[in-house]
């Protein structure tokens, strides 16, 4: 186990890309591979802990020892991190959410037509801003913020506005890719850079830094 970790701690993690629906075969996604939430998932069940994993689309294996709630869209992530939230310690929003979804899903396949198909999009619901309102004096939120401009800024507003305990900023080219650099800010800390290195190595640490926030949390509640 973790040398960081005191105690078993109940990890919430979400991972991968969802999907949501303009009618049965034809969906708006994103390029998310999984792998970041996928080696958070392994990283904690190491330290010792227990892991729900949400996982939305991914050609990558979860591991076995994590309780694993699979989900496609947007509306159905929301539902089930609701459902498990009350009972975590942690929780990690690694997926890749969309932001927007289409007003109406057609029931069969939309036919090709001459004329043009303008798509109605409406935002989804926001699950890491509702998490940040409803979580416990001892419960523990970290949120991922990918940014092509202004990362910090962005980041820190997230950080602010959604009342999180932690925030993980990486750029676009991290998607789908191997390794990455992140920069991670809690709202009591300066930005801390991990160097370019593969998500196996970035998950480990990431747990140990939350180990040590749920440990604050326990002793400051």
């Amino acid at each position: 186990m973790s040398k960081m970790a005191n105690k078993k701690l109940h990890f919430l993690i979400t991972a991968g890309g969802t999907r949501e629906y303009i009618d049965p075969v034809r969906f708006i996604s994103n390029a998310s591979s999984g792998q970041m939430g996928i080696a958070l998932a392994r990283a904690a069940l190491q330290a010792g802990h227990t892991v729900t994993l949400i996982t939305a689309p991914t050609a990558l294996k979860p591991p076995k020892e994590a309780q694993i709630i699979a989900v496609q869209t947007s509306e159905q992530m929301f539902c089930a991190v609701k459902d498990v939230f009350s009972d975590c310690d942690i929780l990690i929003m690694a997926a890749a959410v969309s932001d927007y979804k289409p007003a109406k899903t057609s029931p069969f396949k939309l036919k090709k037509q001459q004329n043009e198909l303008v798509l109605h999009l409406v935002p989804t619901r926001d699950i890491l801003a509702w998490a940040g309102r409803h979580k416990q004096p001892t419960q523990r939120v970290v949120g991922f913020a990918l940014e092509d401009r202004d990362l910090f800024a962005n980041a820190e507003e997230k950080l602010r506005k959604k009342h999180l305990d932690m925030i993980v900023a990486n750029a676009p080219t991290a998607i789908g890719a191997n390794a990455s650099v992140l920069h991670v800010k809690t709202p009591d800390s300066e930005w801390q850079t991990l160097p370019w290195a593969d998500k196996i190595r970035h998950a480990d640490e990431l747990i140990k830094m939350i180990e040590y926030l749920s440990r604050k949390a326990t002793n400051n509640p």
